[in-house]
């Protein structure tokens, strides 16, 4: 009987997940009708993040934060990548930077730091400069030279071939930071993470124009505010088309590769690369290291 309630139980989920796929593609009569769901689809549809469960302070008998990367480059982590051209996509197939980017301009993301500590809070305007970036040309520069005073006082305006925008994309990111925290939750005897930011690692626009490729950390969005923003936005699932991922689920579930560049430690939370220097290989070794240490928290605990 148990079982018979567990596999109802596991179909309702998978149906719940097609449904949001994309809804309507089978019935619909015109392209504009996919996507669309019925009045009864939205009376019944419950389809929210799943919630944070509460921890009391006291129930936390260990803990540890960490920062971990996340390269781009890898095959696991494509889904947080593409797709970068969205000229030839679907409007629900979209990058987690053009998740970020397209929330953080309407208004619906609002927790964006300039530090991972959550120190000092950037408006949308604040960050114009990191996803836009405008520029003159030589010629255009030459163009204005030949009337400053009639530029300057609006009477003329530089013709727009003379002005070269520069704008961020997806396909500029090369990867994520992100700062979580490792807890051993003793009501439950177990150990658990908690994700508490993420940040893009691109070149600024500016850098951009002026053929810079360094990667640096554009800004820290506090991740339990983003997680309604990013359930509604869906990652590609290459198994199985008709049951997407969202970020939300994706990122939770640490369904990704991250590499620990940084523990909380007493030396001012100094990063690995800080300490052990030019050599990669022993900054692998560290970060597995910090890893194995958490984890093996848990495993002795049932030690006697």
């Amino acid at each position: 009987m148990k079982l018979k309630n567990f596999l109802l139980v596991m179909f309702g989920i998978a149906v719940s997940y097609t449904s949001t796929a994309q809804s309507n593609l089978l019935n619909a009569k015109t392209p504009s009708e996919i996507g669309k769901k019925t009045a009864a689809q939205l009376e019944s549809d419950n389809d929210k993040p799943l919630p944070y469960g509460y921890v009391h302070d006291r129930d936390v008998l260990m803990g540890k934060t960490t920062w971990e990367n996340i390269d781009l480059d890898e095959r696991i982590n494509f889904p947080l990548y593409y797709p970068v051209d969205t000229a030839f996509v679907g409007k629900e197939r979209r990058s987690l930077f053009q998740v970020l980017l397209n929330g953080i301009k309407s208004g619906k993301i609002t927790e964006v730091y300039g530090d991972d500590y959550f120190n000092s809070k950037k408006s949308l305007k604040d960050l114009e400069s990191v996803f836009k970036y405008i520029d003159t040309i030589p010629a255009g520069i030459d163009e204005f030279n030949t009337d400053i005073e009639g530029y300057k006082s609006g009477k003329k305006v530089l013709d727009k071939q003379y002005i070269n925008p520069t704008e961020l994309s997806a396909a500029d990111v090369s990867g994520y930071r992100i700062k979580g925290f490792w807890y051993f939750d003793k009501r439950q005897s177990e150990l658990k993470y908690r994700l508490l930011a993420i940040c893009p690692m691109a070149t600024e626009a500016r850098d951009k124009a002026k053929g810079n490729t360094d990667a640096i950390e554009l800004f820290w969005v506090y991740f339990p505010s983003i997680r309604d923003v990013l359930h509604e936005a869906k990652a590609f699932n290459d198994k199985n088309s008709a049951m997407p991922i969202t970020f939300d689920q994706l990122l939770n579930s640490r369904r990704f590769n991250g590499v620990i560049y940084k523990e909380e430690n007493v030396y001012g939370d100094r990063t690995i690369q800080d300490y052990m220097k030019d050599n990669a290989q022993s900054q692998l070794l560290e970060s597995e290291r910090v890893k194995e240490k958490i984890r093996d928290f848990e495993q002795d605990m049932w030690t006697y």
